[in-house]
């Protein structure tokens, strides 16, 4: 957790949110298909699931908060085995897609993909020391 908190803060630094603050939940795959269910209409767990807090109804009233990150850890598991590298690795690297998403960033066209993994990359080259 202190790894996955120092990352966090490394990250929010980087992207210039040093004053932000997140929720960060660490869900399993039931709770996780609930929200993804609730949320989006889709069956199953995903990996992360981000609301933010920057528009919306009442989004004035936010202070520093940017919005809730959630992260499927029992998901995430399965991603580091199969990609060969630390489940805390991969829990920094949901964070980072987490909290690009709460600022705005997206992945739906290819260009808006395009750049996103690159943000990605570049925040995780930062980060993971």
């Amino acid at each position: 957790r202190a790894l996955l908190a120092r990352r966090t803060r490394h990250a929010l630094r980087e992207l210039e949110q040093a004053r932000a603050e997140l929720s960060l939940a660490l869900v399993g795959d039931a709770a996780m298909a609930g929200l993804n269910l609730r949320h989006r209409g889709r069956r199953g767990p995903t990996d992360v699931l981000s609301f933010s807090l920057l528009e919306g109804a009442h989004s004035e009233y936010r202070g520093t908060l940017l919005g809730d990150v959630v992260i499927d850890v029992e998901q995430a598991a399965r991603q580091a085995r199969r990609a060969r590298r630390p489940l805390d690795e991969e829990l920094a690297k949901l964070v980072i897609h987490g909290i690009l998403h709460l600022l705005g960033h997206d992945h739906q066209a290819a260009a808006e993909a395009r750049r996103m993994r690159a943000e990605e990359r570049r925040l995780w080259r930062r980060v993971r020391a």
